[in-house]
């Protein structure tokens, strides 16, 4: 019945946060699968689809895989095929999230979901911030990363994160007004994010089906 898009400053936890709702909501999570969604949608490698949207700092991307089944990769692509330049991926990544949305009981990591779904009626938008030493530390925790290789992807991602937006034509990213909530990780738990998040959409969607 919804679409929870997550967006965050990379290290806040975004995909942690999804990976735990998507458990709770019993929702699919679309992250990094999207790489292939796009690359097949218009028949190029993955790695043109990562060099197309990447800064340095995209070797982490491989291990942060999501979680989404091939099966229902297969479900929502399309038939269309073609020569891929930065309009075009732009143009894919947009179908294929839309497409995405359309399954319902989804939650999107990332690439701009706010922005493509941003009129869509079931769609609910999550930002999460965190302050720089507080992120750097996450990676440190999650990921295994010494202190210096932490502070180099969260502030590589940070670029890339900017770069992709501004792909988009958007600089406003981080502005709460795109959202219906931001959450300060620097200030909350993972568990207390997600149970808010959780009785947030559990709430409205039951008011809808009464």
């Amino acid at each position: 019945m919804a679409v929870i898009t997550i967006s965050r400053q990379f290290g806040a936890g975004g995909k942690t946060l999804g990976k735990v709702l998507a458990k709770k909501l019993g929702y699919e999570l679309v992250d990094e699968d999207i790489i292939q969604m796009v690359a097949d949608k218009a028949n190029v490698s993955t790695d043109w689809v990562e060099s197309t949207e990447k800064e340095a700092g995209g070797k982490l991307l491989k291990f942060m895989s999501g979680l989404i089944s091939k099966s229902y990769v297969e479900r929502i692509l399309g038939d269309d095929k073609g020569y891929m330049d930065e309009e075009i991926y732009v143009n894919a990544l947009r179908d294929v999230i839309q497409q995405v949305a359309k399954e319902d009981n989804v939650i999107v990591v990332g690439r701009g979901g706010q922005y493509v779904l941003q009129d869509h009626p079931g769609a609910f938008h999550v930002l999460l911030i965190a302050d720089m030493a507080d992120r750097i530390t996450f990676m440190e925790n999650h990921y295994d990363l010494s202190h210096e290789e932490a502070k180099r992807v969260v502030e590589q991602q940070g670029s890339r994160r900017a770069n992709l937006y501004r792909k988009f034509g958007k600089e406003d990213y981080d502005l709460p007004n795109l959202y219906h909530v931001v959450l300060n990780m620097s200030k909350l738990d993972m568990d207390k994010a997600s149970d808010f998040i959780f009785r947030m959409v559990s709430d409205v969607v039951c008011h809808l089906v009464e």
